[in-house]
């Protein structure tokens, strides 16, 4: 017999001053009512309830015991009524922090609709590309894109990041399309610099191998948006996300190459602390960022868009 069912039973006898009255309350035989409630002094060991043909009445335990029952039900009762509001309707706020080029263009844009279907939850942004301590520093979760260092924390793979080796036509028509990955050597590769965060090198496959190659050039920086603007100026060759450069190769502002050598997608990933139960207001919004990753159709749409607010003009027209 659950312990919940019997407290209930007997706050309804000790409400209804009768058996009969909590049974016609539950819609159950008055003698389904007396067993619960025989139950119940069996295993305390005590009497609760005086009981004769025309009433029941409390003895001293009862009464006691009914205090206590009715306070106990009711917290378990408001509990279950906060979860169950909480299931439909998220309240708090979120600290979110993403890597900064990839968190202006595919997580910021989503946070105002997110918002707008929670009115209740409140989100602060922190786009940087500092490895965040995420426990230490107070945050919900982190976007993270490649490989994910062994932790205590919990990852789940929101899509897939594609990396593709990229220039600008005037850069080849200088300097001939690479065909082999030996070729990197002969060319100016734009990279990130020695103090960036990031993984140095480049990553390609080649006869089923995932190599790291190391890049030389001229220019370095620790912004990927500096490389991006460098690449699309002629300047060299990049190694850079298709989220970013995947307009720029429509509209012919930038050429892949080494294709036959690109290496297999990486993860986007949402990182948060292990935890029991993970607030609602973070869970939904980790659902609506891999919901939105996984349709490829966001990635189309999200590019047209980048694309309308901050045109690029062709770096082969300029003078």
């Amino acid at each position: 017999m659950d312990r919940f069912k019997q407290m209930e039973t007997f706050v309804a006898v000790a409400s209804r001053g009768s058996l009969s009255g909590a049974a016609a309350l539950e819609g159950v035989a008055p003698a389904i009512i007396g067993r619960r409630i025989d139950g119940l002094e069996e295993r305390l060991g005590v009497k609760l309830l005086v009981r004769t043909t025309r009433k029941v009445t409390l003895t001293y335990e009862g009464s006691a015991f009914l205090e206590d029952c009715q306070r106990i039900l009711n917290e378990m009762h408001n509990a279950e009524a906060t979860v169950s509001a909480g299931g439909v309707k998220a309240s708090g706020h979120l600290r979110i922090t993403a890597p900064a080029g990839f968190g202006r263009r595919h997580v910021a844009p989503l946070v105002p609709a997110f918002l707008g279907a929670h009115p209740e939850v409140t989100l602060t942004l922190d786009l940087s590309d500092r490895l965040i301590d995420l426990v230490n520093e107070g945050f919900d979760c982190a976007v993270r894109l490649g490989e994910l260092p062994d932790s205590s924390l919990v990852s789940l793979r929101l899509g897939e990041n594609r990396r593709v080796c990229v220039a600008a036509p005037a850069y080849l028509a200088r300097h001939g399309t690479p065909t082999s990955l030996e070729d990197l050597a002969h060319h100016n590769c734009l990279a990130f610099g020695a103090s960036s965060n990031q993984q140095r090198g480049w990553t390609f496959q080649q006869d089923g191998k995932v190599l790291n190659i190391r890049v030389a050039g001229s220019m370095e920086c620790t912004d990927g948006a500096v490389l991006h603007e460098w690449c699309l100026e002629g300047h060299g060759l990049a190694w850079r996300s298709w989220w970013e450069v995947g307009e720029d190769i429509r509209d012919k502002r930038l050429v892949t190459v080494l294709d036959e050598f690109a290496a297999p997608p990486i993860g986007i990933h949402a990182v948060f602390p292990q935890r029991k139960h993970l607030p609602l207001r973070v869970r939904l919004f980790i659902d609506y960022l891999k919901h939105s990753y996984s349709n490829p159709v966001y990635w189309e749409v999200a590019e047209h868009a980048e694309s309308d607010r901050h045109p690029v003009p062709d770096a082969t027209a300029m003078p």
